[in-house]
Order: structure tokens, then sequence, then C-alpha cells
């Protein structure tokens, strides 16, 4: 029996040292030069793209299985510009062999030096990348049985390696040039170099990525893992900073969970102060956002922490730079097939106008409209994505500008679910007074509707319209109540369908550019009859109530009034927001004392109704000359009767009707 095991291991020792001799003779005799048209061919058939090695090849087998190679050639395809695809100028890989039987992988070196790859995109559209892995004019295959499932996640083995262990892993002075013909575009990322220390299965590997984009430097620089006993499986922490273009500088620091299954992560964003205009120009591109402040965007930094998996995302602990306005934020989305999105927003103060286009110098002319053309009317908008949101978010600013406005401590509530969002409520305050809305947006049909509630308490709208409109036609404290209802996406469809009531009213305020009471006392200044004066006219008021209803776009107004100790004024009408036309009347009386409220003129005359028309950019003012009948204007002018006789049927436009009415103007005694 001895004998027997000593025969045996006698032999298995033999074979032992007879394979280890054949793995360092063997090398030694064999000319690998002599199978490289056949390497290439293989290499070749593997990549689908000609493959040629116009250096040497360099092979070991033990202790280390070396290959080594230099001067690699991957051509392009016919019809590019650069003739390779993939250049490498030297390769090395070293392995040891007798670990690899117990699935340790043991790696003395691997560099890749001087590599450089060509991604060309031809105009056409077509880019050299395309067919990697298949023969030459041949479709890569699909992976048979292979059934693709919508949201579904691949879940891997991990790595079939007991350990790893590599010595030295780089990739010195790469570089990737990129071309496309389509856009006569070219980049270039030079001095591309990549380190790796201390690789290994349990413990942080160190990595030092650097590269120059357009001769900007881009770095990347920390520690990822351990990476742990199965790799894919278990949490691998990571702490990595990022520097770009002398410009960005941002830190990520946490930990991804089982990467290849459910790609769970927990991280910590922190980017540090920069210019996005500066960034930009450091690339030599063009700022691609113009706005009304050449200022705006030059200052922007952020911190967040991001946490969940591909079917959640959670935002916390959010703060965001942006010029001078700093915003507090969180936000979360789960369930992406019909998404669920909640957030929370808390900014400081932001002026928007700032990062508006700049007003466009060309006006459009007198009457002149926005015209749409037929394929733009018959495109409609589909709000079916809209219909499996659903929302919940609040805002709150401290103070907003935007369109000349100045709103303070806005806070907005909105929710939305099968296509139903309410806004409840908006509130701010607004020069000196309080508004808050309430409304409700409805697309659960393809149509969609809207409809709105608000209230205004105390603000001076003088300001405002300053402000927003930048004119100057009233002032006053208002306080409303508006209801209204609409359909549609469109602005000529809204108006159509616009319905609803409300009530305006303004108090202690003035008409600016209207002398209502010499209007109706002086017909003969007011409708461009004479001379007017110099002092730009006001007529200011205790009380101007405005209840209206609307129908259909018609407004109209039936008990209009306007009270001062001067005179009461009286109003009633309509003005179409489809036609864009006026129709109103105003009625006015004089009160007690002929001296009103900011008014220091005495006043004496005759009491004129006041006829409203025209559009709303173009309005006309003129006399209610039967209204002036009415007021038994008669009996004190005889001759009035038969110059109004002549002025022939209410509302003709003739020149003659135009002289007739001027020489009745002047004839009458219109006082001082």
């Amino acid at each position: 029996m001895k004998k027997t095991i000593k025969w045996v291991s006698i032999i298995l020792g033999g074979l032992v040292a007879i394979i280890v001799l054949a793995i360092l003779i063997v090398p030694m005799f064999i000319n690998v030069q002599k199978y490289k048209p056949e390497i290439e061919n293989i290499a070749g058939q593997a990549i689908g793209r000609a493959v040629a090695i116009q250096g040497s090849i360099n092979l070991s087998l033990f202790p280390w299985v070396g290959l080594s190679f230099s001067d690699l050639h991957i051509k392009n395809p016919a019809g590019f510009q650069e003739k390779d695809f993939v250049v490498v100028e030297s390769f090395e890989a070293r392995v040891k062999f007798l670990p690899l039987i117990s699935k340790e992988v043991q790696v003395k070196r691997f560099v890749v030096e001087r590599p450089r790859i060509t991604l060309e995109k031809r105009k056409d559209g077509q880019g050299n990348w395309e067919g990697i892995g298949a023969q030459p004019g041949e479709a890569r295959p699909e992976p048979a049985g292979k059934e693709e499932k919508s949201g579904a996640i691949e879940h891997h083995e991990g790595l079939p390696i007991r350990s790893l262990a590599v010595g030295e892993f780089a990739i010195t002075n790469g570089t990737i040039l990129w071309i496309d013909d389509l856009k006569a575009e070219r980049k270039e990322v030079s001095d591309l170099n990549l380190r790796l220390q201390d690789v290994s299965l349990d413990r942080a590997v160190h990595l030092a990525f650097s590269a120059k984009l357009d001769k900007q430097p881009i770095s990347l620089e920390g520690k990822v893992g351990p990476i742990g006993k199965e790799p894919g499986k278990g949490t691998i922490p990571l702490d990595l900073a990022i520097k770009a273009l002398n410009q960005l500088d941002m830190n990520l620091k946490g930990s991804i969970t089982d990467p290849t299954s459910a790609q769970a992560f927990d991280l910590a964003l922190q980017i540090s102060p920069f210019s996005p205009r500066k960034l930009v120009a450091a690339i030599g591109q063009s700022f691609p956002v113009i706005t009304a402040d050449p200022n705006a965007l030059t200052r922007v930094a952020l911190k967040a922490k991001l946490t969940g998996d591909p079917r959640n995302i959670r935002i916390s602990d959010g703060v965001l730079d942006l010029d001078e306005s700093k915003m507090g934020f969180s936000f979360k989305a789960k369930d992406f097939g019909k998404p669920d999105v909640a957030f929370n927003i808390d900014l400081d103060k932001i002026d928007v106008d700032r990062y508006l286009p700049p007003p466009s110098e060309k006006k459009p002319k007198e009457g002149e409209k926005k015209t749409e053309s037929p394929q733009a009317k018959e495109k409609k908008t589909d709000y079916a994505p809209l219909r499996k949101v659903v929302l919940d978010g609040t805002i709150k600013i401290g103070t907003l500008r935007a369109k000349g406005l100045t709103l303070q401590d806005v806070n907005v509530k909105m929710t939305g679910k099968n296509g139903l969002f309410n806004l409840d409520p908006l509130a701010l305050k607004l020069y000196k007074g309080d508004m808050s809305v309430k409304g409700a947006f409805d697309v659960r049909k393809d149509i969609p509707k809207s409809q709105a509630k608000l209230d205004t308490d105390g603000v001076q709208v003088g300001p405002l319209i300053k402000d927003f409109m930048k004119k100057d036609f009233l002032e006053g404290a208002l306080q409303s109540k508006v209801d209204i209802s609409m359909e549609g996406d469109d602005p000529e469809r809204i108006k159509q369908t616009l319905n609803g009531k409300g009530n305006l009213l303004f108090k202690d305020g003035a008409i600016v550019g209207l002398d209502l009471a010499g209007m109706v006392r002086n017909v003969a200044s007011t409708f461009g009859l004479a001379e007017k004066g110099q002092e730009k006219p006001k007529t200011d008021f205790a009380e101007l109530h405005a209840p209206f209803i609307i129908t259909n776009g018609l407004v109209k107004t039936s008990d209009c009034t306007l009270l001062s100790p001067l005179l009461r004024v009286a109003a009633k009408g309509s003005a179409d927001l489809v036609k864009e036309v006026l129709d109103f009347r105003v009625e006015p009386k004089f009160v007690g004392t002929l001296k009103g409220q900011g008014d220091t003129k005495a006043r004496s005359g005759i009491m004129v109704p006041v006829l409203v028309s025209g559009t709303f950019s173009s309005p006309k003012f003129r006399p209610d000359l039967e209204g002036m009948l009415k007021q038994g204007i008669e009996k004190e002018l005889p001759k009035a009767s038969e110059l109004l006789k002549g002025l022939g049927t209410p509302g003709t436009e003739s020149k003659d009707l135009q002289e007739k009415a001027k020489k009745l103007l002047e004839g009458l005694p219109f006082g001082k």
C-alpha cells in the first residue's frame, strides 16, 4: 500500500513538474508573432471591426499569465473621416496563474498607455460605434429567449471570484475625440488619466481621474468601497470630489446598496458656489439662456440629501442659492408609472423679471393681432399624463417680484389627483392689502375646465397699476369678490366660455386722466371742441362700486356707481371680451357743494350724460345729446331745438352731423 501511494505521489509530482516546465518553456519556443494575423482575425470577428496589431505581441504563462502588445488599431467602417475607431499605443496585463484555480484574482499590472477613441457621427446620423460586437454588415443578434418587461429590474449574480487584488491599474495619456459632421462640431478630451490604488474586495479603492475638456481641466478623486466578498451585493460606501473647468467643485458622499438588484442609494450632495455663465464660457460656448439682467445666473450653490431607489426618490434638507436668493426645499416621488409627487419650497426672495427674456424692441402695430397657423389650431394638448399624477405641494415666498409687481408673504397649497388639481389657498400680501385665491383646474376630459374665487382687501390699485401696466388711471383701496369659470386652453376659447360674477369696491381714490365733473359740465372742452388746459384731469371719489356679471365673455353692469362730495355718477353697459368693444352710458348728478374732494374749482353749467364706445385699445367718449334734451336744454336754448332736429338719426356719423353738433355746442352757455 505504501509503495502504491509512493508511486502515485511520484507520478502526480512529475505531472505537475512537466506542466510547470511547459508553462515556463513553451512561450520561449512558440513564435507568437507568427499567429498575429489569426489573432487579429479572431479579435476582429468578436468586435465587428477590422483589427491590426502593428507592434509586437508578448505572452507569458508562469508564474504570471501575461499579455502585452503595442500599436493596436481598431478600424472605422467605410465612410468616416477618421481611419481608426480605437488606437492603443501599448497594453500590458499580468495575472498570477495558480490563485485563479481557487477563484482568487491577483493582478500585478494592468496598464493601457495612450489610448485614443474617436466617436464620429456622419451627416446621415450614423455613428461609428454602431454595430460593435456584430459582423460587419450584420445586425447585432438579440439574446434568445429574453423578453422585455416594462419596469422590471434585472437581477445579476455577483462576480465569480473569492478575492481580488490589483497592484497597478492605470490608463495614461488617453484621448477621446468627438466629431459631429452634421453640426460641424469637434470636441476633444485629452490628457485622460485614471489610476486605482488598493484595489481589493475588502478595502476601499482609491481612485484618481483627470482629463482636459477643450484644454480645461476635469478631475475626480476619492474612494469607493469596500465592495465586499459578494460584489454587487451589500452596501458600498463612496466619497468623491469632482472638479471641472476651474469653476465647479462638487462632493458626493454616502453609499449604494445592492447595486445589481435593489440599487438603493443614500447620498449627500454639495456643490460649492460657482457661476453658470463662467462655466459655460470655459468650454467656449455661448450661454444658452438670454436674461433681462445680464448679471443673473452668476452664482449658484446647492446641497441636498438624496435617498431612494429606481422606484422611489426623496430629496431632503435641500438648500439652493441662486444669486441673491436662498431656497430651502424637499421633494419625493414614487411609482413613476403613475407619479406620486410631493414637494415643499421655502424661498426668501426672488425677482423673476431678472430671469425672463428681455422685452422685444419690436412693437406690434395698433390693431395687429397674432395669428396662429392652422396646424397650431388643430394641435391639441394631451392631458392624459396629468391624469396619472398625484400631487401635494406647498410653496412659500417672502418677497416675489414678477411682471413689475411686488408680492409678499406668498403662500401656495396645491393638490391633485386623477386629473383634478386644486389651489387652496393662494394667499399673499399685495400693495398694503391682502389677496386670496381658491381655484381648480380639471383635465379629466379632453377640454380643460378652470374656476377661481378671488378676494382682495385693502389693495392699493394705484401703485399696482403703475408697476404692472406702466400706466396711471386709477387710485384707491380695492375690496373685491370675484367668482369665475372658463373652458379651454387657448385665449379665444377662454374668452368665449368665461362666466361668473364679481363685486369691485374702490374707496378714497380717483380716476386719473379723466375729469368726469368737467366732462359732464363742459362738453366743449372735454370732447375736443375747445382747447384743453395743461393740468392733468382727475376725478376724485369717496367710493366707486362696480358689480358685474359675465356671460360667455360679455361683462355687464347695471348698477355701477361713483360717490363723491361733488357728484354722483351711475353707469351701466357692457364690455365684450370676445369682440373687445365697449358700450356704456354714464349718468352724472351734482350734489350739495360744487367743490369736492380734491377739487378746488367752482363748477357751474349743464349736466351732460356720457356715452362710452369704441374698442379696448381705443375707447371713445361723446356727449349723450338725447340726455341733454331730457335735462330741459330746450327751455334754456330755444335755438337748440331746431339744431338738434337737424342732427338726423342718433348714431349717424356724417360730416354734416358733426358740423351741426359743433355749432350747437359752440352756442351753449357752458359757464366757467
